[in-house]
């Protein structure tokens, strides 16, 4: 599975933006799929989580509220929709495909994409 994270960028704090992970070389149909990213200098934090079939989502605390994880299994792809971000933001954020079942463990993720970058100026 190749995994393919875009939308990043710089936006200054409280404005938005939208990441999109598209995959190849499988379908991620009957996959959960996660966002997380990676400051500077921090550990790779979970971000959000959908079910295969995207009934169900799970957020960190840190962003309920503010983003939205989607998928549109048609297209293999995976959305992060982000609003009102803040500077504590910043990161690298990456999709990445479940292989167990805990969806806030990076280590029951198998397939990482490459990263996008996003920083929010205060």
């Amino acid at each position: 599975v190749q995994l393919q994270a875009s939308g990043g960028g710089l936006v200054q704090a409280g404005g938005s933006l939208r990441l999109s992970c598209a995959a190849s070389g499988r379908t991620l149909r009957r996959y959960i799929m996660g966002w997380f990213r990676q400051a500077p200098g921090k550990e790779r934090e979970f971000v959000a989580a959908i079910s295969w079939s995207g009934v169900s989502t799970y957020y960190a605390d840190s962003v309920k509220g503010r983003f939205t994880i989607s998928r549109d299994n048609a297209k293999n792809t995976v959305y992060l929709q982000m609003n009102s971000l803040k500077p504590e933001d910043t990161a690298v954020y990456y999709c990445a495909v479940n292989s167990g079942s805990h969806y806030s463990d990076p280590n029951e993720y198998a397939y990482w994409g490459q990263g996008t970058q996003v920083t929010v100026s205060s």
